[in-house]
């Protein structure tokens, strides 16, 4: 069972992640100041990340050259 201590490393460690991710990009790319907009780009899609991309195919959609 997740404990709301669990739920706030977790949480924590996300926005972490995506910090040290951006600040990465940004140094890797040369920049002589740190976006702010970027990095709170970045955290926003760490603690609420986009759907996928695709859901598949519901079961009315599907025949015998599609079911896999």
């Amino acid at each position: 069972m997740e404990t709301a201590s669990d739920h706030t490393s977790q949480r924590r460690q996300a926005i972490v992640t995506a910090l040290t991710a951006e600040l990465e990009r940004q140094a890797q790319s040369g920049a002589s100041r740190i976006d702010v907009e970027a990095l709170a780009t970045a955290v926003d899609g760490a603690l609420d990340p986009a759907p996928p991309a695709s859901e598949g195919k519901r079961p009315s959609e599907l025949n015998a050259t599609n079911d896999d």
